[in-house]
């Protein structure tokens, strides 16, 4: 006989909205300071009130419960906003009960004073509120209310009106009344440390810092102790993440010269994307840079900065990297017996052979899993990785599950230029964080559209970080937008992400371009490129002042620290884009909320003035509230409403900055 079947619905449908990742394959991702909103879709039939806890379940084991409240009637949608404060693994699930108080209450406000049935729905409130008081004898308000309403002697008016009390429904909402309790399976959520989801980073060559051209064209590069007078200026900038292209030696053969050319002179230093030479490979340092203790005093000197240091993981060899002879099996190998360097047809990249990982899949990701523990024993605890999309992704999950399993601390920046289903297949494997398209996306639509994505639709398992330039991103935007283009770019990365980033040269305005191509010219990835920061400043060439500004302001505002509270407004100009980040009081150290609305002018070369659109409940005001702003930039105060008239003038200021003054006790 055919065993019964057992439904697998529970009394109450749940179905556990967010955190998830797509398929359950990984835990959720958060980091630790996160607030994250908890979603559920609960429901049932017929006309019942429900209600809905979240349980969390801590990685000490210890358990809290949350009320869920329905985000908007009618879309069975529940949520419950956490800050996790702990890293580990933690387990959430959904518990859900028919609300037979809310049920009978919203009967009885239509029926007894209509006196539709009032002695028998008087009644069936006073049984419900006996199972109340049973469970919490010690309730002085149901025992009142239980009292008022069991007497018979009362007119059913002012029984009712016991039963409205909002004492009591306080008391109920601890206390709630309910059946068909029904708990959902759990899922996991892995917490990551801070700076898995929090940081401003910057990215400069350490041989550039500190190079001098000598007498007959000759280059003495500068060097990690060169490159740590750098650091304290940094800091003073608020840049608290340090990324060095590769550090390693740079291989001869094929080597690049200036502009990508094919052709190098003596004087020409090489990619250093092109790693390995007889000085060594992944686990050497260039010697033009110093020694291995000098790499470890530039570690010492940025913590002392609170700055950490970002090492470039770069999977590619040389055609001098002694791996070409030791393990030739590591690369793929022509039909006439040579061996396939790098290509991006049109694009050709002599200089630099990938990695096959087909051949000997154990004994090169082994090898690897060596080169990334050396240098976390150096004392590097985050890695960008170059173009992870060209290495399998079997591999990436099993690397940084080896690295997680021992040191959940070390975070992998993936640096991803694909397709989105191989960039969003990285991060659900285990990247922390990731570069994103957000360099591509420049206009109003494009900004609205990929902002909210980034906040909403993939925050459960991908971290941007939004880099406003890199050595081979210079967009048409920056190339032609002049400094209003730069501010505007950086103030944007800066507050839609906890986590951004610039590579140097960026504070100069540095945008001309190589002919034909979206980089930098006179590239710093194939020559020496010193700059002379102090007088860049004293000349009022520099926007360096702008970016330090711009991470006060994010140290300043918790609400900026948060990736999942962006919330897109409106406004009548298709040029000028609107967006504010929101974190209650209840999660702020202070106690009170903080909120910061941002009025971009995406035209760099007109002044736009247009009216401005806010949904104000979306930080915690009443829709006919007014308000005071201030601008953070400008340091001017405006008076504000749902509907404000703006002027952003690209020469002066094309970007609003404004932290809403909330009144004490908000």
């Amino acid at each position: 006989m055919a065993a019964d079947y057992e439904p697998r619905t529970g009394r109450i449908p749940i179905r556990l909205d967010s955190p998830r990742q797509p398929d359950d394959l990984f835990p959720a991702k958060a980091y630790v300071g996160e607030v994250v909103p908890f979603r559920a879709t609960v429901f049932a039939e017929g006309h019942a009130a429900l209600g809905a806890d979240l349980l969390l379940t801590d990685p000490d084991g210890a358990q809290s419960r949350h009320r869920m409240r329905m985000v908007a009637p009618g879309t069975d949608r529940w949520v419950a906003p956490v800050l996790l404060e702990h890293e580990g693994i933690w387990q959430y699930s959904v518990q859900a009960w028919f609300d037979d108080w809310a049920t009978w209450l919203h009967d009885a406000e239509i029926k007894v004073p209509a006196g539709i049935d009032a002695a028998l729905m008087l009644a069936e409130g006073v049984v419900l509120l006996r199972r109340a008081h049973g469970r919490a004898a010690g309730n002085p308000v149901i025992a009142d209310t239980l009292k008022t309403m069991s007497d018979a002697s009362l007119s059913p008016a002012l029984r009712l009106a016991a039963a409205t009390d909002p004492k009591l429904a306080a008391a109920l909402q601890e206390h709630p009344i309910a059946s068909g309790i029904t708990l959902s399976l759990p899922l996991p959520v892995r917490v990551e440390r801070t700076r898995a989801g929090v940081g401003s980073w910057y990215e400069f060559f350490p041989r550039s810092e500190g190079a001098k051209q000598l007498k007959g064209g000759a280059w003495r590069s500068g060097t990690f102790r060169t490159a740590a007078r750098r650091l304290p200026a940094l800091a003073r900038l608020g840049f608290d993440v340090i990324y060095l292209p590769p550090i390693h030696p740079i291989g001869t053969a094929f080597r690049k010269g200036p502009n990508n050319t094919p052709d190098a002179g003596p004087n020409d230093p090489g990619s250093p994307w092109a790693i390995g030479s007889p000085d060594g490979g992944h686990t050497a340092i260039n010697p033009e840079l110093g020694t291995l203790q000098d790499f470890r005093d530039f570690l010492t000197v940025a913590g002392n900065h609170n700055q950490e240091v970002a090492l470039d993981l770069a999977l590619q060899c040389s055609p001098d990297h002694p791996w070409v002879k030791e393990h030739s099996e590591w690369f793929t190998a022509r039909v006439d017996g040579s061996i396939a360097y790098a290509e991006n047809p049109p694009k050709k990249y002599q200089d630099i052979y990938p990695l096959n990982f087909d051949n000997d899949p154990e004994g090169l990701r082994e090898e690897i899993l060596r080169v990334v523990r050396y240098w976390m024993g150096v004392g590097v605890r985050i890695f960008r990785v170059d173009n992870p999309h060209t290495k399998p992704l079997w591999f990436w999950e099993w690397l940084l599950h080896e690295v997680a399993q021992t040191d959940p601390d070390v975070v992998f920046l993936a640096e991803a230029f694909t397709q989105p289903a191989m960039m969003h297949a990285l991060a659900q494997v285990g990247f922390q964080q990731s570069y994103t398209y957000f360099t591509w996306r420049n206009t109003k639509p494009e900004l609205e559209d990929y902002l909210t994505e980034l906040s909403t639709q993939s925050s459960d398992f991908l971290r941007p970080n939004l880099f406003v330039n890199t050595p081979d991103i210079l967009t048409e935007y920056l190339q032609f937008g002049g400094v209003p283009a730069y501010k505007v770019r950086a103030a944007i990365a800066a507050t839609a992400s906890p986590t951004w980033g610039v590579y140097s040269g960026f504070e100069l305005i540095e945008n001309v371009a190589r002919p034909g191509s979206e980089e930098n010219i006179d590239n710093e990835k194939y020559e020496y490129r010193p700059r002379d920061w102090s007088a860049a400043q004293k000349e009022g060439r520099s926007i360096a002042p702008y970016l330090g500004l711009l991470n006060r302001i994010r140290s300043e505002h918790p609400s900026l620290r948060q990736l999942r509270n962006l919330e897109v407004h409106w406004s009548d100009d298709d040029s000028v884009l609107v967006y504010s980040k929101y974190l209650s009081g209840q999660f702020t150290r202070s106690g009170r909320s903080d909120a910061i609305i941002v009025v971009a002018n995406l035209d760099p070369h007109a002044m736009r003035e247009t009216t401005v659109h806010l949904d104000v409940t979306r930080f915690g005001m009443e829709l006919d509230q007014r308000f005071t702003v201030t601008d953070l930039v400008s340091k001017d105060r405006f008076e504000w409403s749902a509907d404000n008239y703006v002027r952003l003038d690209p020469f002066k200021e094309p970007v609003h900055i404004l932290r809403v003054d909330y009144a004490k006790g908000h």
